[in-house]
């Protein structure tokens, strides 16, 4: 008797430690949205006319024409998610983007690369960083800034990083009165109006 209710425990205890154990393998992790996302670049970028970063970028290509990145304020692992990139070809950034939404919010990272401003972390190997900048370099960015600069938390508020060189392209060189004098500043360029098709 005292034998059946030991053998008994021992099952259950095997069983608890089974339920315990067995979720911890790296094995039974289903595939998420998260995987993959093993490019890592860094860059620094310009929000009200202050150059703020680097930025540490997560990217993952998602199909032929679009790269998601999710941005980090460091590598720590408790760092802050502060933006999100998509890297979209310029095909298709080009056909469907007006032509002033694109001069306003969105950059060619073949003319950011070129400024020397951006790292390649992952991959290491010289080959596949030159095959990875050529990639990107067919692309344009958009970058949305989620969490404000020295803010407890998001609040909600939302705005449109650039890149240095891009801001740079339409501002002038980066300094304190420019970037005082660009605060808020806006595009030239009429903000209600799509880019014009061109007559065939």
């Amino acid at each position: 008797m005292l034998a059946k209710q030991i053998a008994r425990l021992f099952m259950s205890a095997l069983l608890l430690v089974g339920f315990l154990v067995a979720p911890a393998f790296a094995g039974d992790v289903p595939p998420n949205p998260l995987s993959g996302y093993t490019i890592h670049v860094t860059a620094p970028h310009v929000m009200d006319g202050e150059i703020m970063g680097p930025f540490h970028h997560y990217c993952k290509p998602i199909n032929d024409d679009i790269i998601q990145c999710i941005l980090f304020e460091s590598t720590e692992p408790n760092a802050r998610m502060t933006e999100v990139e998509y890297m979209v070809s310029k095909k298709l950034a080009r056909s469907v983007i007006p032509k002033w939404s694109h001069m306003q919010n969105w950059h060619d990272h073949q003319a950011e690369i070129a400024t020397g401003r951006v790292v390649i972390m992952n991959p290491s190997d010289p080959k596949e960083q030159k095959s990875l900048a050529d990639h990107v370099s067919n692309t344009d960015g958009i970058i949305f800034h989620l969490w404000p600069k020295d803010a407890p938390i998001p609040d909600g508020t939302v705005g449109i990083a650039q890149s240095v060189g891009h801001w740079e392209s339409l501002h002038g060189k980066i300094g304190k009165e420019i970037a005082e004098s660009a605060k808020g500043k806006p595009m030239e360029k009429p903000m209600d109006k799509p880019m014009e098709k061109k007559k065939k």
